[in-house]
C-alpha cells in the first residue's frame, strides 16, 4: 500500500461520516466516497500541502453538490422523509455512543434537512468537526464573515427543535427496554403511559409499503397504534433492541421479516417523538448487518 492509499483508507471513516450527516444516505455518502477517491487518484500530490484538509473539503463539497440534487428528489418523494437509519459498532464505548448519539441521531440528521446544503455544510464543519472558519471558508467557497452568519443562522433555525440537554444513554436505554417490553406485550396502557401527551411519530415507507402521509400525532393516538398491531399480528410480532445511529432504538419483524426500524427521543422519563423507518431499501443495509446480531430479543 502505497502513501497516498494509506492515507485515504485512514480518512475513509471520516469522510464517509461528513458525508452521511450532509446526506441522511448510505448508498450517496459511499459514492460520494468512491468519487473523491478517484479524485485523490489523479490529483497532482506535489500540489497538496495538507492531504486531511484536501480530502476533507473535496468530500463537503460534493456533498454539497448531491444533496442540492437529493433536496430536488425528496419533494417528489413518496410520503415522509426519513434519514437512512445504520447499526452502530457493538464495539462502540459508552462515550463514543454518546458522541454519536448528539451529531448523528435520526433526528438529529432530520432537523439538518431544514438547511440549505452550504448552511448544513457549514454548521456541521463548526459544530461537529470543530473546523475554524478560515478552513469552512476554503471549503465551501464563501468568505469567513458569510461562513459565520451561515453558522450563526442555522443555529437559530435549529436552537428550539434541539434538545436542551442530553438523555444519558443508560437511562435512554431503560426506557426503551420497558416500551419494547410493553409493545411485545401488547400492554396498551403501560404504552400510552410511557409516552408524551403530545408525542409524535413519523413513517417513512417510500411509496414501496403503507406509511401514514403526515406525522401522527398524541401519545394516546400512537399507543392504541401500536396496540391495534399486537391484536392483528399477536405472537408472529417481535421486537428487538439495536444501537441505531449512536442510540438505543427497536428493530420489529413481523411474521419473521424485519418490518421496521425505529428510533426514539426521549426526555428520560417519557417518549416524545417516534421516527419508524418501514422503506425495504433503507433497511436493506441493517437486514445484511444483522448476520451475527447480538440484539436484545424481548
Amino acid at each position: 500500500m502505497n502513501e497516498a492509499t494509506a492515507t485515504f483508507s485512514a480518512l475513509r471513516p471520516r469522510l464517509h461520516g461528513i458525508a452521511y450527516r450532509m446526506l441522511g444516505s448510505v448508498a450517496e455518502s459511499e459514492d460520494v466516497v468512491q468519487d473523491i477517491w478517484l479524485s485523490w487518484n489523479g490529483v497532482e500530490r506535489e500540489t497538496i500541502d495538507n492531504p486531511e484538509a484536501w480530502l476533507v473539503a473535496a468530500t463537503t463539497r460534493r456533498a454539497i453538490d448531491r444533496l442540492r440534487a437529493a433536496k430536488a428528489r425528496r419533494e417528489e418523494y413518496v410520503g415522509i422523509w426519513l434519514p437512512e437509519p445504520i447499526l452502530t459498532d457493538e464495539g462502540a464505548s459508552p462515550e463514543d455512543l454518546q458522541e454519536l448519539a448528539s451529531d448523528v441521531s435520526v433526528a438529529f440528521l432530520l432537523l439538518l434537512e431544514r438547511l440549505t446544503p452550504e448552511a448544513r455544510a457549514a454548521f456541521l464543519l463548526r459544530e461537529v468537526l470543530d473546523a475554524d472558519y478560515p478552513e469552512i471558508a476554503c471549503t465551501i467557497g464563501k468568505s469567513e464573515a458569510a461562513c459565520r452568519q451561515l453558522v450563526h443562522r442555522a443555529k437559530d433555525q435549529l436552537r428550539d427543535e434541539r434538545p436542551r440537554q442530553t438523555v444519558p444513554h443508560d437511562a435512554h436505554f431503560v426506557l426503551m427496554r420497558r416500551f419494547a417490553d410493553a409493545m411485545a406485550k401488547g400492554d396498551f396502557y403501560t404504552l400510552r403511559d410511557m409516552l408524551a401527551v403530545d408525542a409524535d411519530l413519523s413513517g417513512d415507507g417510500g411509496g414501496k409499503v403503507s406509511a401514514f402521509p403526515k406525522p401522527m400525532l398524541g401519545g394516546q393516538r400512537i399507543a392504541q397504534l401500536f396496540y391495534a398491531s399486537h391484536l392483528r399480528y399477536g405472537e408472529n410480532v417481535l421486537v428487538r433492541m439495536a444501537r441505531i445511529n449512536g442510540e438505543w432504538s427497536l428493530l420489529r419483524y413481523i411474521d419473521g421479516e424485519l418490518e421496521s426500524a425505529q428510533s426514539y427521543v426521549t426526555d428520560g422519563e417519557k417518549i416524545l417523538s417516534i421516527h419508524v423507518q418501514r422503506n425495504p431499501d433503507k433497511l436493506a443495509r441493517i437486514v445484511r448487518g444483522l448476520q451475527g446480531f447480538s440484539g436484545r430479543q424481548l
